[in-house]
């Protein structure tokens, strides 16, 4: 017994109802003129009427066609038979608010294929996405940073160099190290305290940070030892700046309420010719050697390996 007209008429007010119940997004779209055949109760209170207009006129902005991320075209293969349901996550241009979309190419009533879209708000668990990704990020900035200084610390110091020797040696450019030490640094803790100590380390930071390049590695890899690994610099250039830091830590005064002070650094420098192969700890163990004979010579010195 076919059903008459009041039991379909029925049918389609219980569907509508239940639709427009839902707290989600449900529209219809034609498949090939975009036009809005349904939406429920949830996208009309957000977007509006559709009034005959097309989806992406009605549910996104500053669109002049169809949607770059529109599905249409994986929702059909190459014969025009539905594939079924396709997810995906994305950002609505017109609220900004996030959507899981489901999406499918069903027939409709009068028989042409029409695309279905249930659309759950997710920016809630976006946002929670997102500030876990960035605590992640902090966590990791964190491990590598020098808790002290702000400045890079013993791991992020080898984990970087390492990617600029690579770098280097891919390019062929030459690549410069430069180690050095505060001189007679545990004095300064004996006789004035840590506090005085640590804010010595803290300028000697700034004013290295200060003289150097964004592309230089700069790192605290010790507790008093820091070191400077530079690309694209000759020996002669780390030179010129090995005697730039050791005149402007011994000209920098570090005060406090009851003393002022300065403190020298012993330098100890190495370098990579482009031709050259070379791992980042033989560069480092030439640069301690050459750090060892300046402290042996009397300190506050620039000795080169040669």
């Amino acid at each position: 017994m076919k059903p008459n007209d009041k039991d379909l008429n029925t049918s389609h007010q219980a569907v509508t109802t239940i639709l427009d119940s839902l707290d989600a997004l449900v529209y219809v779209a034609d498949m090939e003129t975009h036009e809005l055949l349904f939406i429920n109760e949830y996208g009309r209170k957000k977007w509006g009427d559709p009034a005959g207009r097309k989806c992406w006129q009605v549910l996104q902005t500053d669109q002049t066609g169809p949607c770059s991320f529109c599905t249409n075209p994986i929702l059909l293969d190459k014969q025009g038979k539905p594939t079924g349901v396709q997810i995906t996550e994305m950002q609505n241009t017109k609220n900004n608010q996030w959507y899981q979309c489901r999406d499918q190419a069903v027939p409709w009533l009068d028989g042409r294929l029409v695309r279905i879209e249930v659309a759950t708000n997710i920016t809630d668990r976006k946002q929670m996405e997102e500030d876990l990704r960035r605590a992640h990020l902090k966590a990791e900035q964190l491990a590598d940073t020098d808790s002290l200084t702000g400045l890079n610390n013993r791991r992020a110091f080898f984990n970087l160099g390492k990617q600029l020797l690579h770098q280097a040696e891919r390019n062929q450019t030459p690549v410069a190290l430069i180690m050095f030490d505060l001189d007679y640094f545990k004095q300064i803790n004996d006789q004035h305290g840590h506090a005085l100590g640590d804010l010595t380390l803290v300028n000697i930071a700034r004013i290295a940070e200060d003289k150097i390049r964004s592309s230089d590695v700069l790192a605290r890899i010790g507790g008093e030892e820091f070191a400077l690994l530079m690309p694209q610099t000759t020996l002669e250039q780390s030179l010129i700046l090995a005697e730039r830091l050791s005149n402007a830590f011994a000209e920098n005064k570090v005060t406090n309420q009851t003393v002022e002070i300065s403190c020298t650094a012993s330098f100890g420098i190495s370098a990579l010719e482009a031709a050259t192969t070379k791992s980042l700890d033989a560069l480092i163990a030439e640069a301690d050697k050459a750090l060892y004979l300046a402290k042996n010579s009397g300190r506050n010195q620039i000795k080169v390996h040669e």
